[in-house]
């Protein structure tokens, strides 16, 4: 009797071991391998429902004025081998040697970033617009959420330097961009970067994806994500765990600008909180109402350019 009870307590725990690996295989596809079309939340896809008039016209001529724009495309090779591109915006009028490096989300490209080219070009900089590993142009066969993509900003920063004698820099990015620019933040970076601009960042990977998997799963992180991020280990080199913006801007002094709307569905607003708390320095957090995820840009863009202004006022020499 005993061995057949061990027998079938066996038998249901390689049946849910199995179960499990196929499960964190399947989140692993869903959203940590290059492509898979996922929808992440629920907000709404309406343009600018909150934006005035004089705010729709604003972005509307940012977008026009950034798909009107020669563009040099750059290859860099990364640390592991990668080729990845970028989209160059040189500014003939750019004394003060300034330039930004805009930063896009989660399955976007540089692309996306460009309605906030115009912005700083008016400002006299520079403007590089990268594909992240595993997205447009770049190669990559994950995402690495900002993890690995902080490493590929160094890279960055150091092309801007080099290449383009670049003596104040500014990185800004939404969503996983906002995360990727908060985890290059605690790296060793040049005197040459300035300020750092995070539009709805995740605080840590982990907390990111157990909050998708109860908005869009129904599922309690325990046990998916942890077999999830053994799986991250071996397929992409990096687990869930490591990944924090948390950790890394304890690291810095370099002045930060978080921005998050009351209104994310995707990212929880708690979380730029928690960022804010947890970093040194002199820094800001601006709590935009009900703006959805990264809706604040379209929602009242004169006056986010005006806090831009503001930041790059106090920062930049």
């Amino acid at each position: 009797m005993k061995r057949k009870i061990a027998i079938t307590l066996s038998t249901l725990i390689v049946v849910l071991l199995v179960a499990l690996v196929f499960a964190g295989n399947y989140f692993y596809d869903q959203g940590i391998k290059r492509g898979t079309e996922v929808k992440l939340h629920s907000e709404s896809e309406a343009v600018n429902e909150l934006a005035s008039e004089s705010d729709q016209a604003l972005l509307r001529e940012a977008k026009i004025w950034y798909a009107e724009q020669p563009k040099n495309t750059i290859t860099m090779q990364s640390y592991d081998n990668l080729k990845l591109k970028a989209q160059f915006i040189k500014n003939n009028k750019n004394t003060n040697h300034n330039a930004v490096i805009l930063a896009h989300g989660f399955r976007n490209t540089g692309e996306d970033m460009g309605k906030y080219a115009k912005f700083y070009y008016d400002q006299g900089f520079d403007v590089l617009l990268p594909d992240a590993r595993g997205h447009g142009d770049s190669e990559g066969d994950y995402i690495g959420y900002g993890w690995h993509e902080r490493l590929d900003y160094k890279d960055w920063i150091k092309y801007l330097i080099q290449q383009h004698d670049a003596e104040q820099i500014i990185l800004q990015g939404n969503s996983m961009g906002a995360a990727t620019v908060l985890m290059t933040s605690g790296e060793q970076l040049p005197k040459q970067v300035k300020g750092i601009i995070a539009d709805s960042s995740y605080s840590t990977v982990k907390k990111e994806l157990a909050h998708q998997l109860k908005s869009i799963y129904g599922l309690p992180a325990f046990p998916l994500l942890d077999v999830t991020s053994v799986i991250a280990k071996i397929r992409a080199g990096y687990t869930l765990q490591e990944a924090s913006a948390v950790d890394q801007v304890r690291k810095t002094e370099i002045p930060l600008l978080l921005i998050h709307g009351d209104a994310d569905d995707l990212v929880p607003t708690e979380m730029a909180t928690e960022l804010y708390d947890a970093a040194k320095g002199d820094n800001e957090l601006w709590i935009v109402p009900e703006a959805g995820h990264t809706k604040a840009f379209d929602n009242i863009t004169g006056e986010y350019e005006t806090k831009l202004t503001q930041f790059l006022e106090k920062v930049l020499n």
